[in-house]
């Protein structure tokens, strides 16, 4: 606690210091509870840590898998909080999905002074674009945390989980005040889940780890995973010459929105919650169920023979688009989609993109599954025909 309160300095420590507020940017993905998050950070503060406190997110549709973000400000207790525009700079940023350290936009802001609180793969210390940052000095001190291993194993969310970390990083002696506002918020309306939600909020505040302060560049975690400066200043290259952004002058013939958000072409994978569905084509009678039933163009059918009979075929599924919500699953009525966890499944049988996209992103091919590990499958069907699915 001693070591994570003196790298961060802490809300006590900054709103000493003199500055006016202490302040926290959410970046997450619709699902994951970034909203609700905010909305306890900002109550926490008003009812528990005697500080006048402020928080709002910004969302869209609030369909699962679009950017979600949220903004809480703190400052002295006899100060009005009279701003009510997003957090530009944090002092504290917290990164609810790792998928999302890929996108620029989610640093904007940041700088030496800023602390990052990112969740993890298991067994994981520095991501890529984490020692990029760290390396180019544009964030100062980074935390890591396993959040959605934990909410899987304490089968609660991981917004609770992300909470306690918050906590510990904000320099929170002890759990109390967070126990007590998880009670107001949850308690009344989730009972049966309370339990769980506190246990969750609990390992988060003790799993989570220093993973690197301002010395970090030439670390032992960063030559572990075998990314030198010399690795580091090749991609800045590449970053910079590639054309990234799209605008007036580069968008496609009758594009006019940069910022496309449509899931044609948007990877829905960070939304999934550790599962996915399994396709078992043998026992497919190829009805459509799913296709009619899944909201974002996940089955590929194309013209086939299906017992002697030209048809339209079940090809696979496009993974990319797959945000977990497994309707699939239970629409089918021969149980030829099954859930499975994605951490057993790194290549996906039968996974075939979506071979109707204009423009595919890079960082599609670089994807990989979630980070969540349980020790079963919980398949709605273990075996057929005497072999595991």
């Amino acid at each position: 606690m001693e070591q994570i309160a003196k790298k961060s300095g802490g809300l006590r420590g900054t709103l000493e210091s003199g500055k006016e507020y202490y302040e926290i940017r959410l970046e997450s993905i619709g699902g994951l509870g970034a909203n609700l998050c905010g909305k306890m950070l900002g109550e926490l503060g008003v009812k528990y840590l005697d500080v006048n406190s402020s928080s709002f997110s910004s969302y869209g549709s609030e369909k699962t898998g679009t950017p979600v973000k949220g903004f809480i400000r703190y400052c002295q207790k006899e100060k009005e909080i009279r701003v009510h525009y997003p957090v530009v700079e944090p002092d504290l940023l917290v990164v609810f999905h790792q998928a999302l350290l890929k996108d620029d936009g989610v640093w904007k802001g940041c700088s030496q002074d800023t602390s990052v609180i990112i969740t993890l793969e298991p067994r994981q210390d520095q991501p890529k674009e984490l020692r990029e940052r760290l390396f180019d000095g544009q964030i100062g001190t980074c935390y890591g945390l396993e959040a959605q291993k934990i909410a899987m194993e304490s089968h609660s969310r991981i917004n609770v989980v992300m909470l306690g970390a918050v906590l510990k990083v904000m320099g929170i002696e002890s759990l109390e005040a967070g126990e007590q506002i998880c009670r107001d918020t949850l308690g009344k309306k989730y009972p049966d889940a309370l339990k769980a939600n506190l246990e969750g909020m609990r390992r988060g505040y003790e799993e989570v780890r220093l993973l690197s302060g301002k010395e970090a560049p030439g670390d032992k975690a960063g030559a572990k995973a075998g990314v030198d400066a010399k690795d580091i200043a090749e991609d800045k290259l590449a970053a910079k010459t590639a054309d990234k952004v799209w605008g007036y002058d580069n968008a496609p013939i009758g594009g006019i929105n940069p910022r496309f958000g449509s899931t044609v072409i948007s990877d829905l994978s960070p939304s999934r919650q550790g599962y996915i569905p399994l396709f078992i084509k043998e026992r497919c009678i190829n009805c459509g169920l799913c296709h009619s039933t899944c909201p974002d163009m996940v089955f590929q059918f194309a013209k086939g023979e299906y017992k002697g009979r030209e048809m339209m075929v079940n090809q696979g599924l496009d993974y990319y688009h797959c945000k977990g919500c497994l309707r699939c699953v239970d629409v089918c009525p021969v149980n030829a989609l099954v859930r499975g966890v994605e951490s057993e499944h790194p290549r996906k049988e039968y996974f075939i993109p979506n071979q109707e996209l204009l423009r595919m992103p890079k960082y599609y091919e670089e994807a990989g599954s979630d980070g969540y590990i349980t020790s079963e499958s919980y398949l709605t069907e273990k075996r057929m025909e005497g072999g595991e699915v």
